[in-house]
């Protein structure tokens, strides 16, 4: 006889801020758009100053100005990155309201930046919400268009 497995809730993870629906292949970065990372899915945000909040409960493992890591109690990791290429401008721009090692509920505020004012060449301010080490079918992405913080974003089956 063998035992069953007991049935895991899925992982819920929020939008972080609002902005614009996009499919992780529309990335202007093919680590991000072949989901080399892990699936998900992306914003295309507002231009105005934005907080991005925790889109999960969790600790956070890595925060960067640029891009954070919240790990859930059920051990799936979320990395959510402040455009592409953004690495560069070395902070400038975001304003980091969280530290490493702390633990954060959803909607907690994380980074502050305005993506209208980001710029430099190659630099985007698409924003992917990454599953990381999660298989592709274990993400169920949303279907709207357009999101607002707190809205179901992605939910990850373990």
């Amino acid at each position: 006889m063998t035992a069953e497995r007991p049935a895991v809730s899925p992982t819920r993870v929020t939008a972080p801020c609002p902005g614009r629906v996009l499919p992780l292949s529309e990335v202007p970065d093919p680590v991000f758009s072949s989901a080399m990372v892990g699936p998900g899915i992306a914003l295309d945000p507002s231009p105005e100053e934005t907080t991005v909040c925790a889109p999960l409960a969790g600790k956070i493992v890595k925060i960067h100005p640029h891009a954070f890591v919240i790990q859930a109690e059920s051990g799936v990791g979320v990395l959510v990155h402040l455009g592409i290429n953004t690495v560069r401008l070395e902070g400038e721009g975001f304003e980091v309201l969280a530290e490493q090692g702390a633990t954060v509920h959803r909607g907690d505020p994380m980074v502050r930046w305005t993506p209208g004012e980001i710029t430099g060449d190659g630099i985007s301010t698409v924003i992917p919400v990454v599953a990381l080490d999660q298989p592709e079918d274990a993400v169920t992405t949303t279907t709207a268009d357009h999101v607002t913080a707190g809205d179901d974003l992605l939910q990850i089956s373990r």
